[in-house]
């Protein structure tokens, strides 16, 4: 038995514009858009009355995809959970990215919640932590070297 690649990572969200607007403006390619309902996925999913909207982002490379769900019915509840970062569970998604400077000037200018400003690790990495939409944990790295 054998693990290929992580095909993709799933983020559920209660605005799905305004998150594909931001992993937009992050740099992230929207690759596709669909809606999904019915009784196939009804039983793939262990529910009843599912009915999604999805946006599939990836990298420029076409290496890396994340899906945004938002489910339009059943709902969940309305409340985000924003947990910190060294809450038990998947807590973050990392990105390699270019200018981090410039990309965190442009996250505080929209509002974004930053848990410290871009920190230097050795020599290799500039890195910071920012709180993405309906509270996701984002990891910013951009190599040195």
């Amino acid at each position: 038995m054998k693990v290929h690649r992580i095909d993709h990572v799933s983020l559920n969200v209660q605005d799905l514009q305004a998150a594909t607007s931001f992993f937009v403006d992050l740099g992230l390619v929207v690759q596709a858009e669909w809606e999904m309902e019915g009784e196939w996925l009804d039983h793939v999913l262990g529910l009843t009355g599912v009915k999604t909207a999805c946006v599939a982002l990836g990298t420029a490379d076409g290496q890396t995809w994340i899906e945004l769900v938002k489910y339009k019915a059943p709902s969940d509840e309305p409340e985000i959970s924003k947990p910190k970062i060294n809450t038990l569970g998947i807590r973050h998604l990392a990105f390699v990215v270019e200018d981090i400077d410039n990309i965190v000037d442009n996250l505080k200018k929209k509002g974004i919640e930053l848990f410290s400003e871009v920190q230097q690790y050795q020599e290799s990495y500039k890195l910071c932590f920012v709180r993405g939409p309906e509270g996701v944990i984002l990891e910013l790295a951009q190599r040195l070297t």
